[in-house]
């Protein structure tokens, strides 16, 4: 009764975050008379937001095991530098352009691993040096904006699914969709169908888990909560599902259905699920930040999973670099600007405990949901600068705080 009462309060913990999301969701749809969710800023609130979801996924390993990487942005502006170069000064195919930046990402993972695991200097140090290390070497390489970059590249932030499988009517013209607009009437098939194998998908995955854990004895959450789960997920997949698949007329482009930058951003996802529930790599990494010593004397190499923690976090950096330059279009010694900042909140407020040991690839993508909707709705609403600074502070430093007393509470209980 003791551990699924335990397990109850932790899905309490863990919806609590989504619910969040939703209530800040809704708060500010009423707030701009519906604009945030218009299908043009939802693509623009994915494409613009897709930075800080990359990174936090690695951020949320370097978190976990106990460190920090305060480099992160201006790595991104170095990378973004060195593949605006290549393609607008020397030319260089973009193909080749992008897999010189993931070289370059790995390599900078390489070089602060080598500092963190092998020299043993704290991360905090190492990656404070590369922060001003980076950003230094990005303003001699960008020291003027580049632009006119190939299509084919600015096209993985701005790109869309081609439409192959047609349209299908739309269900809601004439009744929540006004009837006057020509584009509502249809809906994208392909679009339709990626929200639909995703509600398939999950449904499979979540049955395929509790059924593994019923099969090795463990304590699952009551059926009906499990179904509640899945069936509010699914209405939100099928929510951005539906909004994406219409085309908004006077969009600047015209919305063509699911974007490019979506697809890679649901296939990282996965995969650092993945890596970090169901390989031995992830249970390193937890056991690490849960406790060094007990990890090393159970025969882990914390020196090698301190490394390959921050190549990975150049990797992701690299990717992350590659989706900021294609969206703007340009390298800009600018670029990257508070980065870290973003992704380390994304982490916090998604539930990732402060002295590590603790986080989840789904809080930390809420998390950083929560900061996109927050960054578009306050600008929508035409909210100062500043003032947009103060508030995202203070949702921070309110999600750390109930997280605290909530473990604390938990600790006593």
């Amino acid at each position: 009764m003791d551990a699924i009462k335990d397990l109850f309060s932790k899905n309490i913990r863990q919806y609590g975050i989504m619910l969040a999301l939703v209530v800040i969701v809704i708060v500010f749809a009423t707030i701009t008379n519906g604009k945030l969710v218009q299908p043009n800023n939802v693509a623009a609130l994915i494409g613009q937001n897709a930075y800080v979801l990359i990174l936090a996924l690695g951020m949320l390993l370097v978190i976990v095991a106990g460190h920090i990487d305060l480099s992160v942005g201006s790595v991104v502006a170095f990378i973004g530098a060195i593949i605006g170069y290549q393609m607008s000064i020397w030319h260089v195919p973009w193909g080749l352009a992008v897999l010189t930046g993931l070289g370059v990402g790995i390599c900078v993972g390489i070089w602060q691993g080598f500092w963190v695991a092998v020299v043993k200097i704290p991360a905090f140090v190492v990656t404070l040096a590369g922060m001003l290390l980076f950003r230094g070497l990005d303003q001699v390489i960008a020291a003027r904006t580049m632009g006119s970059l190939p299509q084919g590249f600015n096209n993985i932030s701005n790109g869309f699914i081609p439409r192959f499988l047609g349209s299908i009517p739309n269900p809601f013209a004439g009744w929540l969709i006004p009837s006057g607009s020509v584009f509502s009437r249809e809906l994208d098939g392909v679009t339709v169908a990626i929200g639909a194998f995703a509600v398939l998908g999950l449904g499979f995955q979540s049955w395929r888990s509790r059924r593994s854990q019923i099969e090795h004895g463990l304590v699952v959450s009551p059926l009906y909560l499990s179904v509640l789960r899945w069936v509010l997920l699914s209405v939100a997949i099928l929510a951005v599902t539906f909004v994406l698949s219409m085309n908004t007329p006077g969009a600047t482009p015209i919305l063509r259905g699911t974007p490019i930058l979506l697809i890679l951003l649901g296939v990282l996802i996965l995969v650092y699920s993945f890596v970090a529930t169901r390989t031995v790599f992830g249970r390193h990494v937890f056991a690490v930040g849960g406790n060094r010593n007990a990890a090393l004397l159970s025969g882990v190499n914390t020196r090698v999973t301190d490394f390959l923690i921050f190549v990975n976090m150049g990797f992701l950096t690299a990717v992350a670099a590659i989706v900021t330059t294609s969206r703007a279009g340009n390298a800009s010694a600018q670029a990257g600007t508070g980065y870290e900042l973003d992704a380390i909140a994304s982490c916090f407020i998604g539930g990732t405990a402060v002295t590590g040991g603790i986080g989840r690839v789904s809080g930390a993508m809420v998390g950083a949901l929560i900061m996109g909707v927050l960054n578009m709705g306050l600008s929508i609403a035409r909210v100062n600068a500043n003032w947009q600074m103060a508030i995202k502070g203070l949702v921070l430093l309110i999600a750390v705080t109930l997280d605290l007393v909530s473990k604390r509470r938990s600790a006593v209980g």
